[in-house]
């Protein structure tokens, strides 16, 4: 086996990480078609208000647990067979249980059929690992913005498609066309990219000695002697600061500004807005700093999310609400990519997958912590405080990183990206 960004030429890594943003951005785009209008379905076949309350929160819930708790083993799979063949086995789990959706009509089906969704699909991480061997480590920052920039415009024209459908079609047809979506992008990844594997290297981008023990003795040494569980740490905080908004938002907006839908979808749709115009500049910014300018410039990155977060609690104008949010988005943009390429540089290149795969179930887990943060605080009075739990959930962050970025820990001394 070669190492992947050893054998393609440049033009043809780039169009290869043109060809994994597309297969994205539609698969994504195609899980989205159905993200918003979940209640809408489950309200109609539920028989209780509990079972609704219930179902609302775990259909969204099911899938990210799903990826959790399997995301890792995936990882470690696609480490010893490659990334392109967990690829088309996430997208052919995501479009087989698109399909059963369609026909699903039990409330307790339907979660199930989440759930498994999530455990057998999980593509972000095996996409992102197949995208690390194919780019030079100091441009892995870009990769890992391209790659998330794909998913938010997945997101937002997802919805909108999945509107478009149900306002002139059944729920039937939102799942029926995303599966067969989903079933076409892993066709294109077995036909159109190539299966590259990473083998062994002499000398790994982390601080894995190759020593007696074997690989079971690296992985152990990988996360006692590396920064990367404190990046993880730092990734989770952010997300949840991020997350605490997802429940309550609407209602917040609607409370607060007595604004219409569309303009409760505008505030939503900026955040992802944001990221979409500012994460390959940040990318560009970050990508050849050592680790600890980065924690440091990313302490500042908190400190304005916080200042952002805090302004929107106080505003009672909705223009200024859009913009904040847009701006918020704008500085989302400098986190969780900047931080995954930070994970993935010191993870080396024999761990990648499995590394990427613990970071994803992180990721997952924060987001979940969030929302159900976010939807116990502001139950009831504590709604119209909900943007300044924001603003305290990102000065912890500021304290956590702080913290971590003057340690004498690996964390703080390593280089991000060198040139090759």
């Amino acid at each position: 086996m070669t190492h992947a960004s050893a054998s393609l030429a440049p033009p043809r890594a780039t169009r290869l990480i043109h060809v994994l943003f597309a297969i994205q951005l539609i698969s994504m785009g195609a899980m989205e078609m159905s993200g918003p209008f979940w209640p809408l379905r489950l309200r109609a076949l539920s028989t209780s208000n509990l079972e609704f309350a219930f179902a609302g929160v775990a259909v969204y819930v099911g899938p990210m647990l799903g990826i959790m708790l399997t995301s890792a083993l995936w990882g470690r799979i696609g480490d010893r067979t490659g990334h392109k063949l967990m690829m088309i086995r996430a997208l052919l789990g995501l479009a087989l249980t698109q399909l059963a959706l369609a026909w699903a009509s039990d409330v307790w089906a339907i979660l199930a059929l989440r759930f498994v969704q999530g455990a057998c699909a999980g593509y972000i991480a095996p996409a992102q690992t197949y995208g690390v061997g194919i780019v030079s480590p100091s441009r892995r920052a870009r990769l890992f913005a391209y790659l998330q920039v794909s998913t938010n415009l997945g997101s937002l024209t997802g919805a909108v498609v999945g509107g478009l459908i149900l306002d002139n079609a059944t729920f039937f047809w939102i799942n029926f066309v995303a599966g067969l979506l989903c079933l076409c992008c892993a066709v294109a990844v077995a036909i159109v990219l190539p299966d590259l594997r990473a083998q062994q290297p002499a000398r790994t981008d982390s601080p894995v000695p190759a020593q007696a023990g074997g690989a079971g003795a690296n992985a152990a040494f990988l996360w006692r002697a590396s920064p990367i569980p404190g990046l993880l740490g730092i990734v989770g905080i952010l997300l949840v600061s991020r997350t605490i908004t997802q429940t309550p938002f609407s209602l917040y907006v609607s409370a607060t500004f007595d604004a219409d839908n569309w303009v409760v979808g505008l505030c939503y749709g900026m955040l992802s807005f944001g990221f979409v115009v500012s994460a390959a500049l940040w990318a560009r910014y970050f990508e050849n700093r050592m680790r600890s300018e980065a924690l440091r410039a990313m302490t500042f990155v908190a400190i304005a999310c916080m200042a952002l977060t805090l302004s929107a609690a106080l505003t009672r104008h909705i223009a200024v609400f859009v913009a904040i949010h847009f701006a918020w988005g704008v500085l989302l943009g400098a986190t969780t990519p900047v931080l995954m390429s930070l994970i993935s540089r010191a993870a080396g290149t024999v761990h990648q997958g499995y590394v990427l795969g613990i970071a994803q179930s992180a990721t997952q887990f924060a987001s979940i912590a969030g929302i159900a943060l976010g939807g116990w605080l502001s139950d009831g009075p504590g709604l119209r405080y909900t943007y300044f739990f924001v603003a305290a959930a990102y000065a912890f962050a500021v304290a956590v990183i702080l913290v971590l970025s003057r340690d004498r820990h690996p964390v703080a001394g390593a280089r991000v990206s060198v040139r090759q």
